[in-house]
């Protein structure tokens, strides 16, 4: 946890994943998005209960914790802003990329109602919308289309990340899923389209991004907390234990600290087998081909990550580096590449507001 001293206005993005909280408070200074402290806090019961998280992919959310660790980490940043982008998990919103005739914003708001309803399983009262312009396509006719990304969150859900933060005197200025902060600060900018996969301690979100914009997105509940989970159980451990051999080890033992990755390897491809299902769909249903991964979240520091991935999925895999788009003090680059896949969506959350 760090904190830098800076003058100008700045913004909160925070991340509320399925087990820790993150924050970074970016400071829209003349040389432009400046890092001005960041904090991590990882809550223990994940570890010591399996079937604990923060929140899960049952649309569940546990205010009170919640509020109890953004307490605690508010009170060692004291930060400067008060204004927050928060996250939300790829698998507390409804999602699809629709294609549509060229027309106006007008006409999209109006269609929208009627779009909705052929995804969503809830009355429309009950969600709120969204939706963000992709670009354009060619059918096989030569007709050009319009591809839209629609968002559909409950209301519920709204309505519970609006009492976290009134709770501990945030203002709360958007909500957005993880997955659009990622595509934002990993490929905003770049045209080069993406497969992200960021693997978290619960679940794994899977999406395709270029140029800052998500094409597709999708999820799995295979994460990091599985690996660990097989150590345990295969090495008769402890899960501390089993988390502590995950991080030193990872992917890149010999001998006999070599089945410590053959332990893991299971549950890692069945994230990859995914991943490959959602770039197949994706190449096969919008004609565009994927030409790299990018792995993030705080699973993507597991060692010899990139190297398996790589020769798993043929194509290239490397690993976030969002503090590319961000200015640091000094203090923080040596652990920029450790940090980076953690913090990528709380960045992308505090890129939102500054580049709005």
């Amino acid at each position: 946890m760090f904190k830098f001293s800076f003058g100008e206005k700045s913004y909160l993005g925070v991340d509320i994943g399925t087990a820790s909280i993150k924050i970074v408070e970016l400071e829209n200074s003349a040389k432009g998005p400046t890092l001005k402290n960041y904090g991590i806090l990882e809550s223990r019961g994940h570890l010591e209960r399996l079937n604990y998280a923060i929140q899960t992919s049952g649309l569940k959310i546990l205010e009170e914790e919640t509020v109890q660790l953004l307490q605690i980490l508010l009170k060692e940043l004291k930060p400067k802003g008060v204004e927050v982008a928060a996250s939300l998990p790829a698998f507390s919103a409804f999602t699809t990329l629709l294609e549509m005739p060229l027309m106006s914003p007008e006409e999209i708001s109006k269609t929208m109602p009627y779009q909705i309803k052929a995804f969503v399983p809830l009355p429309l009262e009950e969600v709120t919308i969204d939706w963000l312009p992709i670009g354009e396509v060619e059918d096989e006719k030569g007709i050009k289309k319009q591809q839209i990304f629609l968002v559909a969150v409950p209301n519920e859900q709204i309505r519970k990340y609006q009492t976290i933060f009134a709770n501990v005197g945030l203002k709360l200025r958007a909500l957005e899923i993880e997955t659009i902060s990622l595509a934002r600060v990993l490929t905003g900018g770049d045209p080069t389209t993406s497969l992200i996969i960021d693997i978290g301690a619960r679940s794994t979100a899977i999406a395709v991004a270029a140029a800052g914009n998500l094409k597709y997105n999708s999820q799995t509940d295979f994460s990091s907390n599985a690996l660990t989970q097989a150590i345990s159980k295969g090495l008769g451990i402890t899960i501390p234990r089993a988390e502590e051999l995950k991080k030193t080890r990872g992917l890149t033992g010999t001998g006999g600290e070599y089945e410590v990755s053959t332990l893991m390897m299971p549950y890692l491809d069945a994230i990859l087998n995914e991943a490959r299902r959602v770039k197949e769909v994706y190449e096969k249903d919008y004609q565009a081909k994927v030409d790299r991964i990018i792995l993030s979240g705080g699973g993507a520091n597991l060692l010899g990550l990139e190297k398996y991935v790589t020769a798993e999925l043929g194509l290239t895999a490397i690993k976030a580096s969002p503090f590319a788009k961000v200015g640091l003090p000094g203090e923080i680059t040596s652990l920029t590449a450790e940090l980076g896949p953690t913090l990528a969506v709380a960045l992308g959350l505090g890129l939102k507001q500054i580049k709005k």
